[in-house]
């Protein structure tokens, strides 16, 4: 049944919601979410849903087995741990009606905040240096594995694939160089112009591992 149903919100995800959503589904779906997260045992501080545009529900209306399923809630959330980023998913409910979760399951998200999961849990707040630091490390340590993986592959096909390969490469650290140090100059009040050049480093790095793929 599990299975089932999991397929059943895979299947839903790729389809366009239709409309915003702001009501009490949203903390519903939460409270459902940190419950069954308790039963399986998962330690985590909090779990976030963000209201941002990505929040939406599909009035559905249909039945799935023997249950009626009246509505999707989808979006953007977090699970926040102390002393650690935080997870920065994305989601999706299945409720009976808006206050009653039937289902909901995480899925992957690509277009992670950094700073946001530097910021999430009170410990981290005042000083995300070290969590930032922490998260190009591992950005770039998930960069360099690729990039010996399409070393390989460059080499092999002769030194003029080879050394596009390399121009590419520096030509887009200069890139990432050029374009952290242009957000630096727009980090907003209140928070650390190389807090914010860190992160956008991070983000970078990521997305260059994603197209490296």
């Amino acid at each position: 049944m599990m299975k089932s149903i999991l397929l059943f919100a895979l299947l839903i995800v790729a389809f366009p919601v239709k409309a915003q959503y702001n009501g009490p589904a949203v903390e519903a779906c939460r409270a459902y979410a940190k419950r069954e997260a308790a039963r399986e045992g998962n330690r985590q501080h909090d779990i976030v849903i963000v209201r941002d545009q990505a929040l939406f529900i599909e009035r559905y209306g249909r039945k799935l087995g023997s249950q009626t399923v009246s509505s999707i809630l989808t979006g953007n959330g977090a699970v926040v741990l102390d002393g650690a980023p935080s997870a920065e998913l994305s989601f999706i409910c299945l409720l009976a009606d808006e206050k009653r979760p039937l289902f909901f399951n995480w899925l992957a998200r690509h277009d992670v905040s950094a700073l946001a999961q530097c910021t999430r849990a009170e410990a981290l707040r005042s000083e995300p240096r070290p969590c930032l630091e922490l998260l190009l490390r591992v950005a770039e340590t998930d960069l360099t594995q690729i990039y010996a993986q399409r070393f390989q592959e460059a080499h092999e096909r002769g030194e003029s694939t080879l050394a596009a390969y390399r121009k590419a490469n520096d030509e887009w650290k200069q890139y990432r160089a050029a374009e952290c140090a242009r957000r630096r100059e727009l980090a907003p009040q209140g928070m650390a112009a190389e807090d914010f050049e860190l992160a956008c480093m991070v983000e970078l790095t990521r997305r260059r591992g994603l197209d490296m793929r």
